[in-house]
């Protein structure tokens, strides 16, 4: 029998997104994880890994692509190599609501962007919803409120352009948060203090809810593998 091939399933604008978290359970197949990134940037989906600190993960995965069926197939060859993913995250790159006005080289920045930043090497990720409480509901303020909100947090995280690249990816429908929010940084203390200076906002002190962080270092895989396999 032939090789079945599928029909590309692709965001109307943008790119799908997905991060395996894996850890190192067994013997890994070196050889297998270069195949796959080989072949994942040569189907013109970008892979950035990064070793993660901590006991959440040994390493992640953070790829891009238009195609979800070339994202699945490259998390089958991570599974082959012998990794374990044991957490994930599934979303898609978007625009925001509030972005009206914005010019388009920012837009299609945020839509389709080139990771990783090559001088940023301090790494977080972290899921976030907004708020649904009985005393402060994000989805019941008036649109013009939300705006506000969100445009003065958006000046705070422009505080520390140079020193921090935000990836924010919606996922409503596609995981269990609303956002997937990746930080690329010159150093560890610069995500920490992006991060808090941040959560004074209205926008998140009030209406912000956030899920586990894995913090980690973005390197080559071979960096990355000789940094978690022992």
């Amino acid at each position: 029998m032939g090789v079945m091939t599928t029909s590309a399933l692709t965001p109307s604008r943008g790119l799908n997104v997905v991060h395996l978290f894996c850890h190192v359970e067994q013997s890994v197949d070196r050889d297998v994880l270069h195949q796959a990134v080989d072949e994942a940037l040569a189907s013109g989906l970008q892979v950035v890994t990064a070793a993660i600190m901590g006991a959440k993960a040994d390493l992640c995965f953070l790829v891009l692509g238009s195609d979800l069926w070339d994202l699945r197939r490259f998390q089958s060859k991570v599974q082959a190599s012998g990794l374990v993913v044991s957490e994930s995250y599934v979303s898609v790159t978007e625009v925001s609501e509030y972005a009206a006005g914005m010019p388009e080289e920012m837009l299609n920045a945020r839509l389709y962007p080139v990771l990783p930043p090559s001088d940023m090497k301090a790494f977080c990720f972290y899921p976030m919803s907004k708020r649904r409480g009985e005393e402060h509901n994000w989805f019941a303020l008036p649109y013009e409120d939300r705006d506000r909100l969100m445009r003065e947090h958006g000046k705070s995280g422009r505080e520390f352009k140079g020193r921090v690249l935000q990836l924010v990816t919606g996922s409503t429908g596609l995981d269990d948060w609303e956002w997937g929010v990746t930080l690329f940084g010159v150093r560890p203390d610069d995500l920490k203090d992006c991060v808090y200076t941040m959560r004074f906002d209205e926008a998140s002190t009030l209406y912000g809810e956030f899920g586990a962080f894995y913090t980690g270092m973005v390197g080559d895989l071979d960096e990355v593998l000789d940094a978690t396999l022992a």
